[in-house]
């Protein structure tokens, strides 16, 4: 077959026809629908907020955060659950609020609070994180207390989770604790001389597992630590013993655990016990009460609620017997003024297992006799009494026990006292001043604190 020949080595520039290309362009009507796609295309996608977005799809676009137009009233007991992208003006005039967080977010969200009414320094808002993480962590729930505060809170992922990006104080708000439970005896008084009575024991705190504290008071609530913060302890000195006759015991030197973060928890030293001076014959007041004096009906000093027991009293007529001091769980015996004029017993302390073993601590003086019977001290510590030249005997050192009173001899100064310690051993430190006694008991630390020293958490 014949091959025609091209006459042209060139196509003339109008050749291709204007109804094929306007203005150098393929005219629409040239070009079927849906028939070219973005693979195709030289730029598939438009850039948004930093993120590509292909041509024909979908994004949110940030535009600011959508204030409420309600004001939330809170009564003290209705709830606010707020959603991410809005702003709530929370009004606590009448009452506290709960806000509950999103139980899901992603990376940016954002959610603000602000004080309407300029109250929420007097009635708290506190936000329930709702399980995800607020400045690291999913407790304790944050608590806004300031006046005028405004919050703005933005999601930063699961690590650290909601972080106030705007809080007014910029302070943390989720701090974090462990347990510590505590026993802290103050320091017994001292007995007194001359017909002299019991010293008393010195305040018992106690808050470990149900045992009581003195005085029947209760088991009290465990302490709240903050590791990196230094708690102080302070451990009470015995009561002095009088140097001449017819002088009170010296009263017991307080103990206390003190930090900046916590309620101080102090205990007051054991009262002294009186002597048969008529202005001195009457116990002095403490932890525990000092006995009353052999003289003037003399009664005896008062506990302190929550902490011990009052003194017993003393007698008014023949040999004059003192009473004794009283103990962490019972009142000071009360002398016998009809014969044969014996002194009261010390009261008695009370037990704690919070070292792993039962020990007493906590017990009162005994009072003096003269024809009869010396008053024992109370179990716990507490001294025994003693008459005519003898010379009675000291508070047991390191339990509060309240001194021995005497009749004719020297009467004896009270147990210094004590602060013990119990956490998890896991939470415990190892950061002390003072040389406590470290020991263990099943998977928690005991520190026990003989003298003042200090536990940095």
């Amino acid at each position: 077959m014949a091959i025609s020949k091209i006459k042209s080595n060139s196509i003339a520039d109008d050749a291709i026809t204007s109804d094929k290309v306007a203005d150098g362009v393929i005219s629409a009507a040239d070009v079927a629908d849906g028939t070219l796609t973005n693979a195709k295309l030289q730029n598939s996608s438009v850039t948004i907020n930093g993120s590509a977005v292909a041509l024909g799809g979908s994004t949110t676009i940030e535009t600011g955060t959508s204030w409420q137009s309600s004001i939330f009233v809170a009564d003290g007991s209705t709830g606010l659950t707020v959603e991410a992208g809005k702003g709530y003006w929370i009004n606590t005039t009448s009452g506290t609020v709960t806000v509950t967080l999103p139980g899901s977010a992603t990376v940016g969200d954002t959610i603000e609070l602000s004080d309407y009414a300029r109250t929420w320094g007097d009635n708290a808002v506190t936000i329930n994180t709702n399980s995800l993480n607020f400045q690291g962590n999913t407790s304790p729930n944050p608590v806004y207390n300031t006046s005028g505060q405004s919050v703005r809170l933005v999601y930063s992922g699961a690590t650290q989770g909601w972080i106030p990006a705007v809080d007014d104080d910029v302070s943390f708000e989720t701090p974090q604790f462990y347990t510590a439970d505590f026993l802290v005896i103050a320091g017994g008084g001292g007995g007194g001389r001359a017909a002299g009575a019991g010293g008393g024991a010195g305040g018992y705190r106690n808050s470990y597992s149900t045992e009581s504290s003195g005085g029947g008071g209760s088991s009290e609530t465990s302490l709240s630590l903050s590791p990196g913060i230094t708690y102080t302890i302070t451990v009470g000195a015995g009561g002095a013993a009088p140097t001449s006759p017819a002088l009170q015991g010296g009263d017991g030197g307080t103990s206390s655990i003190s930090g900046s973060d916590i309620t101080d928890i102090t205990s007051t030293g054991g009262g002294g016990g009186g002597s048969s001076n008529a202005s001195l014959g009457l116990g002095r007041d403490g932890g525990s009460g000092g006995g009353g004096g052999g003289e003037y009906n003399s009664t005896g000093g008062s506990g302190t609620a929550n902490q011990g027991f009052n003194g017993g009293g003393g007698s008014n007529s023949g040999p004059n017997a003192a009473g004794g001091g009283g103990g962490a769980s019972q009142v000071g015996g009360t002398a016998n003024v009809t014969g044969p004029f014996d002194g009261g017993n010390g009261g008695d302390g009370l037990s704690s297992s919070i070292t792993g073993s039962a020990t007493t601590r906590g017990g009162g003086g005994g009072g003096s006799g003269k024809t009869g019977t010396s008053g024992v001290g109370g179990s716990g510590g507490g001294g025994n009494g003693n008459h005519n030249l003898g010379n009675s005997t000291a508070g047991t050192a390191n339990t509060g026990g309240g001194g021995g009173g005497c009749h004719d001899g020297t009467s004896a100064a009270g147990g210094s006292g004590v602060v013990i310690l119990r956490m998890a051993t896991a939470d415990y430190s190892g950061t002390t001043t003072g040389s406590p006694t470290v020991s263990t008991d099943g998977t928690d630390t005991i520190l026990t604190f003989t003298g003042s020293g200090s536990y940095t958490g």
